[in-house]
């Protein structure tokens, strides 16, 4: 039985094709936010007078949620993303059930002109975590 190139080489072929699609990710991957740790959010916070964007479902939002926080679930971000208009000179700091599509509302505001577009690393659990305040809806 004859084999070729390919067959011979499918592991450092494949292993090529996906190092280059590692080196084009941050390429493509340019319109959603970037990721910050809790210390960073709190300083924009702080001192450039962030805003906290909380993408969570209702229910998830109304069980706990960050103080002064704006609440556009992730899904209706595409048709709701005007309503952060006049905070467009501001960060946004997005807070997100871990697993939920927290890229795509950064990828929807910096596409609409958001400059400060910032994922909180491990949205919701990390504010938690890190004993951040909370409040309740009634």
């Amino acid at each position: 039985m004859e084999s070729t190139f390919l067959q011979d080489n499918v592991f450092f072929i494949v292993a090529a094709m996906m190092s280059g699609g590692m080196l084009l990710w941050p390429m493509l991957s340019r319109n959603s936010a970037k990721e910050i740790d809790a210390q960073r959010a709190i300083r924009f916070i702080n001192y450039e007078d962030a805003v906290i964007l909380d993408v969570r479902d209702d229910r998830e939002y109304a069980e706990g949620h960050p103080p002064n926080s704006k609440h556009i679930f992730v899904e209706r971000i595409g048709e709701r993303w005007h309503e952060l208009e006049k905070f467009k000179d501001r960060p946004i700091v997005v807070i997100f059930q871990p697993g939920l599509r927290a890229g795509h509302a950064g990828a929807v505001l910096r596409k609409n002109g958001f400059k400060k577009v910032y994922n909180l690393s491990g949205g919701i659990d990390t504010w938690r975590r890190e004993n951040l305040p909370m409040v309740k809806d009634r």
